[in-house]
């Protein structure tokens, strides 16, 4: 079996802390279905403190996200928002060759050309297809799948947040700000 991959989860709110939930309890399967063993070897947030759904402090503690990439083989951002942090930290580790995993929808809406360009030029991947429709694979589908097909248009909520927002709405008769502010309270959605 091959070494094992050393990931650093960066962002620890909803979507951070229930990646590395299902990388504590699915440990095995993971390791079974990838021939090798994800080693997180560090975390990074804005606030150390804060109580978070899983127990982080088995993992080594970043105060700076940055610090991790010269210890990890990816970088598993989730930290939201298209500059400051998540932009720095995701640039920094395509230039150093790091494989970067993100969610960040933002992030990739602004900067998704550059960031391609800086892994492709530096022998990374960079790979957001948790960023699309909640996680469902569309990208992987319309790239493999369809690549006999010419595909002119896409229609439908490709969004989690959205589809969250939009069921609220239908199904339990909200509106769309009380719908919303739900939505940002569960961390289903940004603060702004």
């Amino acid at each position: 079996m091959e070494k094992p991959l050393k990931i650093g989860v960066v962002g620890l709110g909803t979507v951070g802390c229930g990646t590395l939930a299902v990388l504590q309890n699915n440990g095995d399967l993971i390791k079974l279905r990838a021939g090798r063993e994800i080693d997180v070897v560090g975390v990074s947030a804005r606030d150390k403190a804060a109580k978070r759904a899983v127990d982080v402090s088995q993992y080594e503690w970043f105060d700076n996200p940055e610090d991790l990439i010269g210890k990890v083989d990816v970088l598993v951002e989730m930290i939201g928002g298209s500059e400051g942090t998540a932009y720095h930290s995701v640039k920094k580790a395509l230039k150093a060759g790091v494989h970067v995993v993100t969610a960040n929808k933002a992030l990739i809406a602004c900067h998704g050309g550059e960031l391609a360009a800086l892994a492709e030029n530096n022998g990374a991947s960079l790979m957001y297809e948790a960023s699309v429709a909640g996680g469902i694979p569309a990208i992987k589908a319309a790239r493999q799948s369809f690549a006999g097909n010419k595909i002119s248009a896409v229609y439908g909520i490709l969004n989690g947040t959205s589809n969250y927002i939009l069921s609220k709405m239908r199904i339990a008769g909200q509106s769309f700000g009380v719908a919303l502010k739900d939505a940002q309270n569960k961390g289903y959605a940004e603060a702004d």
